[in-house]
């Protein structure tokens, strides 16, 4: 079991998502930086839905009660492991009784946590990615018990990955949207001319834009919508669904974020500079 002391701020276990669901209602959920944690798991030679532990903005406090080998990527939260600062992207073993701890956030918004085998937490639906109220759980609370597998011998055929760093990448690709050409001039020009910032009201179902540009009142049917469609309302707010999102909505749906552009999205935090740009 991995032991959690002390939870952190939003701490939860994520896979690639609930798929084949959004036609009853259900979001997809899954890893908000789902190529963070994907890289965690081939580097630990995980199947690539192996289920991880998405930490964002502060870390928990975790102590490991049978030997295994874990790896760490996306947010810069200074991870140490008993006395010794980790690296992202490398594979290190722990053993029973190691103590896992995070300190000041540098860089990013959402770390994850891959381990050997994966976590072996509850399977609903498909997925053991939390969401409630299709999980039990919101987030992981302090003093719960994780299960793992026990793995003391792995000799990793690549032990570390020196990646392109995406936290520094504030260009948002998106491409458009159903209701794209329902868009004036000016209201194409502020979208890709101007810097926006990431409002206070930023979670994993939605992003919304500080910066307003000029509204969209249109009567339309509540319609679909995916993890990264950004919707104009009539008061000229962009919200941005994210791996939690709504399936449907009644907006108008602008653009699309690609799955890279959603990565880099989920990795901004309130206040930070992003711009749109067309593919």
């Amino acid at each position: 079991m991995l032991k959690v002391v002390k939870a952190g701020f939003f701490t939860t276990i994520q896979d690639k998502g609930r798929i084949g669901y959004l036609n009853k209602g259900v979001p997809v959920s899954g890893s908000m930086d789902g190529n963070a944690a994907l890289v965690c798991n081939q580097l630990l030679e995980n199947d690539p839905n192996a289920a991880v532990i998405e930490i964002t903005m502060t870390g928990p406090i975790l102590e490991f009660t049978i030997d295994t080998y874990i790896c760490m990527g996306g947010a810069e939260i200074s991870p140490i492991l008993n006395d010794t600062l980790l690296e992202n992207y490398k594979v290190y073993k722990v053993n029973s009784g190691d103590m896992l701890s995070y300190g000041r956030l540098k860089k990013g918004f959402r770390a994850y946590l891959a381990i050997k085998n994966g976590f072996k937490s509850e399977e609903v639906l498909g997925s053991k990615s939390f969401y409630y109220p299709i999980t039990t759980e919101k987030k992981i609370a302090s003093r719960a018990n994780i299960p793992y597998e026990k793995c003391s011998n792995f000799s990793p055929k690549l032990n570390a990955l020196r990646l392109q760093n995406i936290l520094d990448e504030n260009v948002i690709l998106v491409s458009r949207g159903p209701e794209f050409n329902l868009l004036n001039d000016g209201q194409l020009t502020a979208l890709f001319s101007k810097e926006f910032s990431i409002a206070k009201e930023n979670n994993r179902m939605a992003y919304q834009i500080k910066e307003n540009i000029e509204g969209l009142s249109y009567s339309m049917l509540t319609s679909a919508t995916l993890p990264g469609t950004i919707q104009l309302t009539p008061s000229g707010k962009l919200i941005i669904l994210m791996k939690d999102g709504q399936t449907t909505g009644g907006y108008p749906r602008i653009l699309q974020l690609s799955d890279e552009a959603i990565c880099i999205l989920a990795q901004k935090k309130y206040g930070d500079k992003v711009f749109f740009k067309l593919e």
